[in-house]
């Protein structure tokens, strides 16, 4: 094939992939069972461990920011090619990825070759804050997966636990997120846990000063020393907000009173931009879900404009990446 043809074919892909159209009910007539499919797995995987579904709702952030929406995060590494799992911000933290296998295989038996793996990923997400206690909002679907992933991009652009609200923002508005977007969507901390390696330069180091974060209320500081020593195994998690399995607006309450678990939650408060958002949803539930919700759509709306496909494996690309089909 020559090289003109192979342009063609990359474009015509490409211009297909950026048509498509997000909307809602997408699997009405292709799989009607898919949302119901998606919530019925979800709630199994709650009631095996609850900690699995805040960590299945954190896939979406770790996904949609990282080249769009397309489930690039859950591939595996190849020969050819270092997949997201290992990067910097996802590494001994990204977990459950068991979850959105047993989605899939309950969906592929009902529905087989139908429901991309990055629409499971929106779908469970969603169900993961509804079915503890949060808002429930009709989903955008329609997506296709990811036939590529980058280590790289996600080294790149993912921000690691020590950010501040400053670095926050700017990554937001990256992708046409505002402020309070940012801040709205910090609380999917409101459930699940992270793990010491996350705040040990809080407690012992804040910036290189050999003294703790001074915005830690003493209380809560005591609480994370006897959680958090220095010979602790790193490994060990803490919880994210008083009510780690409840979602709610405690997260912002919690950083009200200096008891942010992570520097980059504390910082929220602590910085005059994004402090007023933190007392309004601390004081306004309601604000709070749905500003949530809206913002959770919005960073579902991220799309790549690179080519895709439906994987029967979600952990698995079907094809070879696009780039080598234009060189083969």
């Amino acid at each position: 094939m020559s090289l003109l043809h192979h342009l063609i074919l990359y474009l015509t892909l490409l211009t297909v992939v950026k048509g498509d159209i997000l909307r809602p009910r997408f699997y009405s007539k292709t799989c009607p069972e898919a949302e119901s499919i998606v919530r019925s797995e979800m709630k199994k995987s709650m009631m095996r461990e609850a900690r699995s579904v805040a960590s299945v709702m954190r896939l979406q952030f770790h996904d949609c920011f990282v080249n769009g929406c397309d489930a690039s995060v859950l591939l595996d590494d190849t020969p050819n090619m270092l997949g997201e799992k290992l990067a910097l911000s996802n590494i001994n933290s990204l977990r459950s990825f068991e979850v959105i296998d047993n989605i899939k295989e309950a969906l592929e038996k009902a529905c087989p070759g139908t429901v991309s793996c990055a629409d499971i990923v929106i779908m469970a997400s969603r169900d993961a804050v509804a079915l503890t206690g949060g808002p429930n909002w009709e989903v955008k679907l329609g997506r296709k997966d990811s036939l590529t992933a980058s280590q790289k991009d996600s080294d790149d652009i993912m921000p690691s636990p020590r950010a501040n609200a400053t670095y926050l923002i700017d990554l937001f508005q990256r992708f046409n997120l505002s402020v309070k977007d940012m801040v709205a969507l910090s609380g999917s901390h409101s459930i699940g846990q992270a793990r010491c390696f996350s705040i040990m330069f809080r407690l012992y180091n804040q910036s290189g000063s050999g003294k703790p974060d001074p915005a830690l209320e003493p209380g809560y500081r005591t609480k994370l020393d006897k959680l958090c020593p220095l010979s602790v195994d790193q490994n060990v998690t803490g919880d994210l907000d008083a009510t780690p399995h409840v979602f709610d607006n405690m997260y912002f309450k919690d950083l009200v009173s200096g008891r942010g678990f992570l520097n980059s939650d504390q910082t929220l408060y602590t910085t005059p931009e994004t402090r007023e958002y933190v007392k309004m949803f601390s004081e306004d539930q309601g604000e709070f879900f749905k500003a949530f919700q809206e913002g959770m759509v919005k960073m579902g709306d991220l799309q790549s404009g690179r080519p895709g496909e439906i994987r029967s494996n979600c952990r698995v690309a079907n094809r070879r990446p696009i780039d080598a089909w234009l060189v083969s």
